[in-house]
């Protein structure tokens, strides 16, 4: 079987301004960068702003497994089938982060017959938006020690800054480090800290930011420091809100490219779901939604982060409704959730399914809390056996869930087609009710464990005193009725990554709370979640390289 670059790089793709006219958009409504990639202009969706919505699909999984999932892979797919029956669907993703695909994760552009391209694009520099975003992170957090340099006219208090500069590269040494060494001139001496991009502020204020003018006043009241007398600094009140815009401006775009059978893809921004909120910009979801009759979005990780937060931060902030929710598995990483061994998943086993499947069930149930009709889909493999699928169907179908087999991994939109049936199946006859978690008025400490109990499975919370005294200040400065981000690991429902399955009788904690003010959301960091990831022993990087053709192999 070639790999997935192989695949790719063997592709004939369509000049991109031919794959938007199926959309309706002129040349004159794309910014080219090259000849396969564009971004969508101001323009155009100022052209296209009283067009009628499009039905709106989630695409979310369960809880990641090395075994392998295929989220993205599904939702390209399903994109794929619907072209195929005539369908105008548009895909509406996130852009993969550097980091991981030097890291453990490798390239984000889906898989095997069901990618979006140029592939390589994607996964490395694609349209500049997150260098973008980097640059402008960095120089708030440059015109920050500056101004404290130059007189500290604001009263910062250089132990209560609370902005981190960022890279967009897995590099566990700079999470904790300490800036201004050398003379007097060299700055004030102060530990500082990084977060890799896609988990800054800015990365969440450009992905719900409605506009131009929305953009620069979530970024204007963005927090920065503290004063010695506890008063909060904004970027507003440093004057770095006009020169962050500028550098954003283009990256503020949705970026338009396809997939391996010519569907139109909007890929634009990429928080992370595990230490972010970890859905593609507003922007994207909605311009898809205004093309096309059907749009094709999705949420990172498992269900219990990426579609929790699509549901009650992005939904709530934009008033998206979805119209349906694909929830992903594979018999493979159901058995994994079982105690299967990695090497030993090949094998039927139901006993390690009939095991596993309750974390299917968690969110199966968690999905129905939202009003939004299921579809479960099962990412095919050769090594499922016929038992395996009859059981997982047969699961589904007992707690009301409509399901699908899907094979697009190996036949790209063609494998689709089942799935895409019973997406319009339940489009057509079936009403979503949807409805968020919880309510604007509860307490921070009420929205944190209303997630931790409801979604998770946890009996309680128990908070550190420093995330105690945060919720505090951030209610005392009027930001309690802010939805909640949580930062926990994605291989668990529980905020212990070794808990697999459906784990019972434990308690979530909390261990740091900060407030995104421009972003609109409270974080919530729990158990030992990093916002700066580090490499694996093997990184993926260790494999890619580059021939004198400009060729690249080993991304993924």
């Amino acid at each position: 079987m070639k790999t997935d670059i192989e695949i790719a790089q063997e592709a004939k793709m369509e000049y991109i301004a031919k794959v938007a006219e199926t959309l309706g958009i002129t040349e004159d409504d794309l910014e080219l960068y090259g000849k396969y990639k564009a971004k969508l202009s101001d323009e155009l969706m100022e052209r296209v702003k009283d067009n009628p919505d499009g039905k709106l699909v989630l695409v979310t999984a369960i809880n990641p497994t090395p075994a392998g999932e295929g989220k993205t892979t599904t939702s390209i797919g399903l994109a794929q089938a619907m072209g195929r029956l005539g369908r105008k669907a548009v895909l509406a993703l996130r852009e993969p982060s550097l980091g991981p695909c030097f890291g453990i994760k490798g390239g984000a552009a889906g898989g095997g017959y069901a990618q979006v391209v140029p592939m390589e694009d994607l996964n490395l520099h694609f349209t500049g938006d997150f260098h973008a975003i980097t640059s402008a992170n960095n120089l708030l957090a440059a015109m920050l020690d500056n101004h404290i340099q130059q007189g500290n006219t604001l009263g910062i208090d250089p132990r209560q800054v609370v902005w981190k500069r960022c890279l967009d590269m897995n590099d566990r040494v700079l999470r904790n480090v300490v800036v201004g060494l050398g003379s007097k001139m060299d700055g004030m001496v102060r530990e500082d800290h990084f977060v890799i991009t896609v988990a800054t502020e800015i990365m969440a204020v450009l992905c719900l930011a409605a506009d131009m003018d929305d953009l620069k006043r979530r970024l204007g009241r963005m927090i920065v420091a503290y004063t010695f007398d506890g008063k909060p600094v904004t970027a507003d009140e440093l004057q770095a809100t006009g020169a962050m815009a500028a550098l954003l401006k283009d990256a503020l775009k949705p970026n338009l490219i396809q997939t391996l059978e010519h569907t139109p893809a909007i890929v634009h921004g990429g928080p992370f779901a595990n230490i972010a909120h970890g859905c593609n910009s507003v922007r994207a979801t909605r311009m898809a939604m205004k093309l096309g009759d059907i749009a094709i979005t999705e949420a990172g990780f498992g269900a219990d982060l990426g579609a929790e937060k699509f549901f009650d931060i992005k939904c709530r902030m934009a008033g998206l409704k979805p119209d349906a929710v694909v929830l992903v598995a594979t018999v493979r990483a159901l058995k994994y959730n079982g105690g299967v061994p990695k090497a030993e998943l090949v094998h039927e086993n139901l006993d390690a399914l009939k095991k596993g499947i309750v974390n299917l069930e968690k969110h199966i149930e968690n999905l129905q809390k939202y009003g939004v009709p299921v579809i479960v889909t099962l990412n095919s493999f050769v090594t499922d056996t016929d038992a395996e699928i009859k059981y997982v169907e047969d699961f589904c179908l007992e707690r009301g869930c409509d399901f699908a087999l899907s094979q697009v991994w190996e036949k790209g939109g063609e494998g689709g087609i089942a799935l895409a049936n019973k997406v319009l199946d339940v489009l057509e006859n079936k009403k979503s009710d949807f409805k968020v978690l919880y309510e604007d008025e509860l307490s921070l400490k009420d929205k944190i464990e209303t997630i931790a109990k409801e979604i998770y499975g946890a009996d309680g919370v128990t908070y550190s005193n420093a995330a105690v005294k945060e919720l505090k200040r951030i209610t005392d400065l009027g930001m309690g009725d802010f939805p909640v981000c949580m930062a926990k690991t994605q291989y668990s429902l529980s905020d212990d990554q070794s808990k697999l399955g459906r784990p019972e009788h434990f308690t979530v904690n909390v261990r740091e709370v900060y407030v995104n003010a421009g972003a609109g959301f409270v974080v919530a960091v729990t158990g030992a979640i990093m916002t700066m990831p580090g490499l694996p022993k093997m990184p993926a990087a260790n494999n890619i390289d580059v021939d004198s053709n400009g060729v690249i192999t080993g991304l993924f």
